[in-house]
């Protein structure tokens, strides 16, 4: 018994790193396979997004904040939703929630017809990296990266890298004359539009857009949205955006609006 004891410990941490490796492989196998993969519901529906009876809570000093009460919503593939609202209605944490990046405290978040409230990290890192493709008012550049570099970067991750649409994105983005440049050397609009193109370069079959033409100028930002909607159009995607803007709004399939957590 003696001489088992020093082999205790990495015996059990070899079982571990198995179970790891095993939960990874039938995760990405979840986002990568039949059920989540072309991100289409059950047999005979085109829905591809699902929100029922969502809630979400945050912590104050003086007790919870229920910030989003009840939420249902739903969204076809190749249909785009606005979601519009006064800031601090909850617009941003919804996105959050679809996105993986935060879990509700009830209700249930389906894509594909999965259900991905409560998946581990691996499932959920899958998920953004292959399925989701997010566009928020953080730039999020890499700053150590051109701009050509910067635009291929998600669909290297996603496994799907393609030089000529990725030429297609950057001269309807207007970036053709400027691949070379670095973050730093842009201007505002210019990161906006390479945040962009990086989402919608691996081609997700979901594109959550939170106020994605906010630091453009009104024609850049028109035409911005409509390569978004061309994308919706071509991919048979779905389009989820976040505005404050009734007149970008009103372009898109539908428009919902959010006010004090309910949807109006």
């Amino acid at each position: 018994m003696q001489n088992a004891s020093p082999l205790k410990k990495p015996i059990v941490q070899l079982r571990q790193w198995v179970w790891r490796l095993y939960e990874r492989g039938r995760c990405l196998a979840l986002f990568h396979g039949h059920a989540v993969s072309d991100a289409r519901g059950p047999p005979g529906s085109n829905m591809l997004l699902r929100l029922h009876r969502i809630d979400k809570f945050y912590p104050t000093g003086e007790g919870p904040l229920h910030v989003l009460h009840g939420i249902d919503l739903s969204l076809e593939a190749g249909k785009s939703l606005a979601l519009t609202g006064e800031s601090g209605s909850g617009k941003s944490t919804l996105l959050h929630l679809v996105a993986g990046l935060d879990s509700p405290d009830a209700g249930e978040i389906h894509l594909g017809g999965t259900n991905i409230v409560g998946l581990n990290d691996t499932a959920l890192a899958a998920l953004r990296r292959g399925t989701v493709g997010l566009v928020f008012q953080q730039f999020n550049l890499i700053p150590s990266l051109d701009v050509a570099a910067n635009l291929a970067f998600q669909a290297r991750l996603a496994g799907r890298p393609d030089p000529a649409w990725l030429k297609v994105l950057s001269k309807r983005l207007g970036l053709a004359q400027v691949l070379t440049r670095y973050p730093e050397q842009l201007s505002a609009g210019q990161q906006q539009r390479v945040a962009i193109g990086r989402t919608l370069a691996a081609r997700p079959r979901l594109v959550l857009a939170d106020e994605p033409t906010g630091n453009l100028d009104e024609a850049t930002g028109d035409a911005v949205l409509d390569l978004m909607l061309s994308l919706v159009a071509e991919t048979g995607a779905a389009l989820l955006m976040v505005t404050h803007s009734n007149r970008l709004a009103n372009r898109l399939n539908a428009h919902v609006h959010l006010h004090a957590g309910r949807l109006a």
